[in-house]
């Protein structure tokens, strides 16, 4: 790949010689929540068909005589690249984990499941360690994600950049030189999931963001190049058009503007969903007095038309039915969207008549801000209407510790009982002291036991 481009050497030390006590105190702290998000989204994860179809791919084709890492929950154990695949989509199915919305997808994602996957083969479960690699993922990604959409017309699914990102950890934690660095996240660019997101959207099904995909090649390229596979170079890190997105590496920690999801829905669903919840709580209207709800937001949203999910990815990235099921259950999560509640007819029925209309002042604002509106028309007539909303969650809009904490809770409670709950909790609060990081892999790699 011939000599290391200026450009790149920024990135090369940020890369590897980013530790622990480099890191702003906030910024870990920040970190722990994000931990915590997507360790509670996991346990959710993991009682989806989908998590059982992929951990079963897993274990048949990505199998191992020893080496390798577990399948969260009580998994197989199989080669790194096969648990960074379905770890990966065993969190992405579950659409509630945290986001970036400058690069209109998901980090922790695919960070997660491939670190995870190399401390577990390599490294000794220092937790300092884990959460400086962890924070260093998130940074990577991001700007990796960015780049990708500036450089490229069509929109990509995150997997995309979480090869990207997954390979560059990768080289993180094997200790690449900075020539078999490029090597690595040049192959995790080439072979990542180029997937069109707006496929999925029009059409859900369970190949949803591509983050396990994505996961699973950068692990494959970090591997491939610590063998002396090569690869092209990284156009999204070293191409002279996005160096405006690597240049404050270090400076400014991304990790810090992510976005966590009250509801476990498409975020696009989620300022229709607060809206008409808004106007439910106000008027104290059921979801019996309501002929029918028009809703306003962009362009993106309202591709979100699903009326009838036949299964539970359906539901996640649908705008009308998850407002129905909010409506008629006062909340929104796992069992609102999954199961009996796809055929329930009352969420149906609001379902299959709500409007969705574009507003072209929330198409102008999106991706940095998502809007939407609604207008409830009662069977009496009376028509109710909505403020703007935004879903809380936004950098600018955060929830607080206590609602992390409680949507960890309500997420992993009932799969892995309380009392593991409360230790993994534990385990994320004092990551950096001992060897918290071995702790929290091993406690990931435990059966799931019947929870009374």
């Amino acid at each position: 790949m011939g000599k290391t481009p200026k450009i790149a050497m920024p990135i090369l030390n940020f890369l590897h010689n980013t530790q622990f006590d480099d890191i702003p105190t906030e910024v870990i702290e920040f970190a722990k929540r994000c931990l915590l998000d997507l360790i509670g989204v996991a346990a959710a994860g993991s009682q989806t068909h989908l998590t059982r179809i992929i951990s079963e791919h897993a274990k048949l084709q990505f199998g191992t005589s020893g080496f390798g890492a577990h399948i969260w929950f009580g998994g197989d154990r199989v080669s790194p690249a096969g648990a960074a695949l379905a770890n990966g989509m065993m969190i992405d199915s579950i659409d509630a984990h945290d986001g970036y919305r400058p690069a209109k997808g998901h980090v922790g994602c695919h960070v997660l499941p491939a670190l995870i996957a190399y401390h577990q083969a390599y490294l000794n479960g220092d937790g300092k360690r884990l959460l400086a690699d962890f924070v260093v993922g998130y940074e990577i990604g991001c700007r990796a994600g960015e780049a990708l959409h500036a450089s490229v017309p069509d929109y990509h699914t995150s997997g995309a950049w979480g090869a990207v990102t997954a390979a560059a950890l990768g080289a993180r934690t094997l200790g690449l030189d900075a020539g078999a660095t490029r090597h690595a996240i040049g192959i995790g660019e080439y072979h990542g999931p180029r997937s069109q997101m707006m496929r999925v959207i029009d059409h859900p099904t369970m190949l949803k963001d591509g983050s396990g995909w994505g996961a699973m090649a950068g692990v494959s390229a970090a591997y491939l190049a610590a063998s002396g596979f090569t690869g092209a170079p990284a156009i999204s890190v070293e191409g002279d058009d996005v160096a405006e997105y690597w240049s404050d590496l270090g400076n400014r920690w991304l990790i810090l503007e992510q976005y966590f999801k009250p509801y476990p829905v498409c975020r696009w669903a989620q300022p229709a969903t607060a809206a008409a919840l808004a106007v439910s709580t106000e008027h104290r209207v059921s979801y019996r007095d309501i002929e029918h709800i028009e809703v306003f937001s962009f362009h993106e949203a309202c591709r979100l038309a699903t009326r009838t999910p036949a299964d539970t990815e359906q539901a996640q990235y649908s705008l009308p039915f998850p407002v129905a099921a909010a409506l008629v259950f006062g909340k929104i999560g796992p069992a609102e969207i999954d199961g009996a509640s796809l055929t329930d007819k009352r969420v149906l029925r609001l379902s299959e008549f709500m409007k969705l209309s574009e507003h072209e002042p929330y198409n102008d604002a999106f991706p940095q801000e998502r809007y939407a509106h609604v207008h409830v028309t009662l069977k009496d007539g009376r028509v109710l209407k909505s403020e703007r909303h935004q879903a809380n969650g936004d950098p600018d809009t955060p929830l607080t510790d206590e609602e992390i904490i409680e949507k960890f809770h309500t997420l992993a409670d009932p799969v892995i009982g309380e009392e593991r709950a409360n230790i993994m909790r534990g385990i994320v609060k004092h990551m950096e002291e001992g060897d918290t990081g071995q702790g929290l892999i091993s406690q990931l790699a435990l059966p799931i036991s019947p929870v009374n």
